[in-house]
């Protein structure tokens, strides 16, 4: 009689490690995209830069547009999570601080630079422009939840669903125009966040006079 063996080799990776392989991922992508263009990458590219292969590169993304999606979503989570803990009462272009303005600009990478990035690649590739329209759509329930929750109404309110619809829109207007500026009239590092919360700021409040 043989003794059972165990199951040997690596042992299954934990979901934080796969959140970080995906982000890894997704940065690599953006600068390969930056670098030589959409068309020109290749998985087998994407996973060299991270030390992995096109395989794991497949299994986590089912395109190499979609590889970018991690890092649109972070954004958003930010401003989702931050939405959610927003007293009721006061303004919604309050939202827009500094802070606020920092963890959307950290939460793609250390210094922002490749959220910027990748927001102007979407203006001219179209599947980039797929993945980041497909992302604001998905938040946009969680919005509404978060501003139905705020406001004591029901979920299916078409109050908080209409609010979420103008919040998106003017966010996602605004994180454009920051990262779509002209060649060198983008801020640096030391004023980035500023006119990042200026602009959102900006945005929610013309969105709050609604349309005359």
């Amino acid at each position: 009689m043989t003794a059972s063996s165990g199951r040997t080799g690596r042992p299954p990776l934990t979901e934080a490690r796969k959140a970080e392989i995906r982000l890894e991922i997704a940065r690599a992508a953006v600068e390969l995209f930056v670098a030589q263009g959409v068309a020109a990458t290749t998985g087998e590219q994407i996973g060299q830069a991270v030390g992995v292969s096109a395989r794991t590169v497949w299994r986590y993304f089912p395109s190499k547009e979609s590889c970018v999606r991690p890092l649109l979503s972070a954004g958003i989570d930010v401003i989702a999570a931050r939405l959610r803990k927003w007293p009721p009462g006061l303004p919604l272009e309050d939202l827009c601080d500094p802070d606020l303005a920092t963890g959307l600009l950290t939460a793609t990478g250390p210094d922002g630079a490749t959220g910027s990035a990748l927001v102007r690649l979407t203006r001219t590739e179209p599947g980039l422009r797929a993945i980041w329209l497909q992302t604001y759509d998905e938040a946009e329930p969680a919005f509404a939840r978060a501003l139905a929750d705020r406001a004591g109404l029901p979920a299916g309110d078409l109050r908080p669903m209409i609010q979420a619809a103008m919040l998106n829109a003017a966010l996602r207007a605004a994180v454009e125009r920051f990262a779509w500026s002209p060649p060198g009239t983008a801020p640096d590092a030391v004023t980035g966040e500023a006119e990042v919360a200026e602009t959102l700021r900006a945005a929610l409040a013309i969105a709050a006079e609604g349309v005359s």
